[in-house]
């Protein structure tokens, strides 16, 4: 018999990819990158210290004003009280019950993001979803904090489904090696971001694409606040946060002036530029969107304009857009533009030409792969259709009852009285996290799984610690990725922790839904249904995928999926014939004009793109918040998490904020010194890295440390939520606005 003590070796899948782990008893000492992975990340280096934690929740918890009271304020603030998982779920049970019948069940939210695992599974959003949908349904949320602007515009512009789009029908990176010229990238493409994607991505490989992309002689060009956005190599065009649709515009303006437009391409496959034009040339407003309009606004100079412009109409050229550009107020504005430039150049559906999203925002973006979609746990039917957009959970908290617009619509926030979180971080991604404690205090009852005490947990009522990944059986494999892998249990639970299908196993039995819930079937039974799907459904399209038990045994496999030769993007069709292939939207062409946005009457979203600047930008700044602050995905983990083990590590907190040489100077900062952020809505410290890589008047800190205490005069690890507006991007998106934000900086 295998002694279960002796060190081992096992290979598993993460959101940041395959990783080999060595485990030694009940812990894992260990990991190593997966030897496929030509650049594997360095964020697995700190799992075991996160994994064996102090932070770990350990047992059922519940906050004491709560327990003894039913007392509302105090979260974050009070301590906790351990009970025994049988009683902590009679408790939740009870409540749960308690609030659906005398408040229905629009009276509960279920927050998730999804990103708890990569387990396909114990896939945290869909594990409360189903939960929840068993009991009577709950209030769901719209969109992501990432793309949620994006997923409101492009369905009324290019008529698909922003994510499709996204993750199914863009070129694949052999498809720009080949035939692109000159790559445009709005917020750049940064190989940083692509360590992750959903579900995972087994093989890095944006950076190497990079390597070829020069070696071949593509131009690329950076358009955004910092160099580092894209590999090094790359051309970079310093524009202010905030400014990307003015410099489009006055790209545009170029086309038009100098007779560059595609106007064959334009009358039979776009619908509306007759009505955008006269904004372009200044016919509506009398201000013309030339690059010296532009100039001032982006900080580039009308010159670099212009030979952009000449050398985008006269090459094979392909704009891409990050997701940060549609992350600040007016972000539908850029991601419209974008397609009517791309239009106006009239390569829309041409192999490298176009336009794009997403590339280097996460690792599955630029792929080529046969479709062959994952396993998923079904998540059921939810009988309540009331949704919020994502990033407006504050306003809901604050404003129960209150009408809001949202695309078209004219909605009511509910009243919410219980949240359940399963999977996710909300004081990680929302903005104004000060503004959030305090409408968090809002409702009666919240209720977390979770498995470290996260700034989310310690604002809880009920927490229930919840198992890692590699505390649990599960399948790894993504339709973004090509890899697959039975990820085995490493380790036994630490402390008390249970898997969220055994904690909502638990609360269905006592709300009467035990059997809708788990179907009769143990955790390891659904995986092995789930595979077997997974098997029938991969054989029905021609790939041979090995049964369960010779995937235990293997541990992982590539998959035959990769496309062969160029990929046929979802334009190619339309551009060959756009009456037999019409587009989803009204006009069944690409809406440079949309009459059904013009009709919602928006004053902040109008029938087609225009020049919106911020409410804070550097074209507003004062003498109290001077400099513009963006907040980019960290380098050291996904979103939050590990953010546990890596406070520990000397000198990587308080976080590190990047400022020019100039800002720095005329503030006394030198690279290494605590810096004080700040501004009327929070504080936060950071450590300064004072570098000409950056714009002069912007500053970047990183997202991912945990929100401090309440009650202090400082955030003290540096989360750059404390300083962040929260605003919807406008009345059509109402997505979340982080990028539009000033601070002032100072020395601590």
């Amino acid at each position: 018999m295998a002694d279960k003590s002796a060190p081992s070796t096992k290979v598993t899948s993460s959101h940041w990819g395959a990783f080999e782990v060595d485990v030694e008893g009940d812990r894992i000492t260990a990991t190593r990158g997966f030897s496929e992975d030509p650049h594997p990340s360095r964020i697995p280096d700190v799992l075991p210290a996160a994994v064996h934690h102090k932070t770990r929740v350990t047992r059922p918890s519940f906050r004491r004003g709560w327990l003894e009271t039913r007392e509302r304020g105090g979260r974050g603030e009070q301590d906790f009280v351990e009970l025994p998982w049988d009683e902590a779920l009679d408790i939740a049970a009870a409540e749960i019950d308690r609030i659906r019948q005398k408040h229905g069940n629009t009276a509960i939210f279920g927050g998730s993001y999804g990103w708890g695992s990569a387990g396909r599974f114990h896939h945290a959003q869909s594990q409360v979803h189903r939960f929840l949908n068993c009991i009577g349904g709950y209030v769901a949320s719209f969109g992501s904090y990432s793309t949620g602007c994006a997923q409101s515009i492009m369905p009324h512009v290019l008529g698909v489904d922003f994510l499709q789009l996204l993750y199914e029908h863009q070129d694949g990176w052999q498809t720009i090696h080949d035939h692109t010229e000159t790559l445009v990238m709005f917020g750049g493409i940064n190989p940083k971001n692509s360590q992750v994607s959903m579900g995972g991505i087994t093989e890095h490989q944006t950076a190497g694409w990079f390597d070829r992309f020069a070696a071949k002689g593509m131009r690329c060009v950076n358009i955004g606040p910092q160099r580092t956005d894209a590999p090094e190599g790359c051309d970079w065009m310093p524009v202010r946060p905030g400014s990307d649709t003015a410099l489009m515009l006055a790209l545009a303006c170029v086309l038009e002036e100098e007779g560059l437009v595609d106007r064959v391409f334009l009358a039979s496959h776009t619908v509306g530029y007759d009505r955008f034009r006269p904004y372009l040339i200044g016919a509506t407003d009398g201000v013309p969107k030339t690059p010296d309009w532009a100039a001032p606004l982006c900080g580039v100079a009308p010159e670099a304009i212009r030979s952009l412009a000449r050398r985008m109409a006269t090459t094979r050229t392909l704009i891409t857009v990050a997701w940060s550009l549609q992350r600040a107020e007016h972000g539908e504005q850029p991601y419209w533009m974008s397609v009517v430039l791309a239009a106006m150049l009239g390569q829309i559906g041409l192999p490298g030409g176009g336009v794009g999203y997403g590339y280097g925002a996460i690792g599955g973006v630029g792929k080529s792969l046969i479709g062959l979609r994952g396993m998923t746990f079904p998540q059921l039917t939810n009988p309540v259709a009331e949704t919020i957009p994502v990033a407006r959970i504050g306003d809901m908290l604050r404003n129960p009852g209150q009408p809001y617009d949202f695309d078209g619509q004219r909605k009511t926030y509910p009243d919410i009285r219980l949240i359940y979180w399963a999977g996710g971080n909300p004081y990680h991604h929302h903005q104004d996290l000060n503004a959030l404690h305090e409408a968090w205090q809002r409702p009666e009852t919240i209720i977390v799984n979770e498995p470290w005490w996260t700034a989310t947990a310690k604002r809880a009522d009920i927490v229930f610690p919840a198992t890692t990944p590699y505390e649990r059986e599960d399948i790894g494999r993504t339709n973004l990725d090509d890899y697959l892998f039975h990820m085995p249990r490493l380790i036994p639970p630490v402390g008390q922790a249970r898997d969220d299908y055994d904690i909502f196993g638990g609360l269905a039995d006592r709300c009467g839904v035990g059997d809708q819930f788990t179907e009769g079937l143990t955790s390891a039974e659904w995986i092995g249904k789930l595979y077997a799907g997974y098997r029938t459904a991969a054989a029905d399209t021609g790939i041979d995928v090995p049964d369960l038990e010779a995937l235990k045994e293997r541990n992982w496999v590539r998959l035959p999926i990769q496309a062969e030769g160029p990929n046929r993007t979802f334009f190619a069709p339309f551009r060959e014939d756009p009456d037999a292939f019409r587009l989803g939207t009204p006009s069944g062409r690409i809406e440079v004009f949309s009459e059904t946005i013009d009709s919602f009457g928006y004053d902040d979203c109008p029938g087609h793109p225009i020049w919106f600047p911020p409410s804070e930008w550097l074209g507003s700044a004062t003498a109290a918040a001077p400099l513009h602050l963006v907040s980019p995905q960290p380098g050291d983990k996904l979103h939050s998490q590990l953010e546990a083990a890596l406070a520990d590590v000397e000198g990587a907190r308080p976080e590190t904020l990047v400022i020019h040489p100039d800002d720095a100077a005329a503030r006394d900062i030198d690279t290494g010194d605590l810096l004080r952020v700040f501004n009327a809505r929070g504080v936060c410290r950071a450590r300064a890295s004072v570098s000409s890589d950056i714009n002069p008047g912007v500053v970047a800190l990183p997202t991912g440390a945990w929100f401090g205490d309440p009650g202090g005069n400082i955030d003290p690890d540096g989360n750059p939520n404390v300083l962040t507006l929260d605003v919807g991007t406008s009345r059509l998106g109402q997505g979340c606005s982080a990028h539009s934000a000033l601070v002032q900086v100072a020395r601590l």
